[in-house]
């Protein structure tokens, strides 16, 4: 082997090792755990590189390399890193995860086993209401008296699905079908392999504020308890130029030089002309002016039309 010939032996994490197999709770019957995993930061700077002699580079040169890499999209070098996951989630939340079809999946199987015996229950202060300008989103929580109504009527109705799909199977019903009105509240499992690179994809969806709760704790836990011990350099520029970053259109740097040379009149007229405003220069239903606006309020700035 040549002295720039990259080293055999595994990559090993000594962070990561300290909780493999350890189930990280998520709701009320979920969890999250890390079964295996391949590579490391020091496996991005390595593919990176292509060839990499152990101890050539600083850890310092290193950092600023996996952040070069971050900050242009050079994507593959993360693609360098894999994980598998074992995760027990609900089946809504379920069906919102498996829409990253980057990853290898095996999924628990109820056509072959009994369905598991658990399903996500919502307490009585943690019923959302709809979002009125979001249709896919949600807004507020509903009243302690309603939410107590809910709750009982979500039990009733776990007891009543569990007893006839328990009913069906002990009839001799095939378990595909013995399935089919269980409440999509039942928990699944999973086997979920996925490289660094579509990972941080996941997080950078699922632990957006405009993702749903639930997932969203699940995206949480991942970051937190796992990415961040696994690829801590990676993780930290992932967080700085995705996460925490403000991506700004041509039409927004338009308006906001405008702001930044003290020209109101001129962002407004950009505005108006961009369809945000009416021609008067109020304000109309525009769900990408609204979006700047709160990168503005982020960078610091008024709007000029507010």
């Amino acid at each position: 082997m040549s002295e720039n010939e990259p080293p055999s032996t595994r990559e090993e994490v000594p962070e990561l090792n300290q909780i493999l197999g350890h189930r990280f709770p998520v709701l009320d019957d979920g969890y999250v755990r890390v079964i295996d995993y391949m590579g490391s930061d020091a496996a991005i700077v390595q593919a990176a590189r292509v060839s990499y002699g152990r101890g050539t580079k600083k850890l310092s040169e290193d950092a600023a390399l996996i952040r070069y890499l971050m900050r242009h999209a050079h994507t593959t070098p993360f693609e360098m890193c894999e994980i598998k996951l074992h995760v027990r989630v609900p089946m809504d939340c379920w069906r919102q995860w498996i829409r990253h079809r980057t990853a290898s999946v095996n999924e628990y199987s109820t056509r072959y086993s009994l369905a598991i015996d658990a399903a996500q229950r919502t307490r009585e202060t943690e019923w959302r209401l709809q979002a009125p300008s979001n249709k896919q989103g949600s807004q507020g929580v509903a009243s302690a008296e309603i939410g107590a109504e809910l709750t009982k009527q979500e039990l009733e109705l776990h007891e009543v699905s569990r007893t006839t799909y328990l009913d069906r199977v002990s009839k001799g019903v095939a378990r595909e079908q013995a399935r089919k009105d269980l409440p999509l509240s039942t928990y699944t499992e999973a086997y979920w392999k996925i490289d660094l690179h579509n990972l941080l994809h996941f997080l950078s969806l699922r632990t957006d504020e405009h993702a749903q709760q639930e997932i969203r704790q699940y995206a949480n836990t991942i970051s937190n308890e796992i990415v961040k011990r696994w690829c801590p350099i990676a993780w930290e520029a992932f967080v700085d130029y995705r996460q925490n970053a403000v991506l700004l259109s041509s039409r927004e740097i338009q308006i906001l030089r405008a702001i930044s040379e003290g020209s109101a009149d001129a962002a407004r007229t950009r505005a108006i002309d961009f369809g945000w405003l009416s021609p008067s220069a109020q304000p109309i239903r525009s769900r990408e002016r609204e979006e700047f606006e709160r990168k503005l309020s982020q960078l610091g700035f008024v709007p000029p039309w507010a």
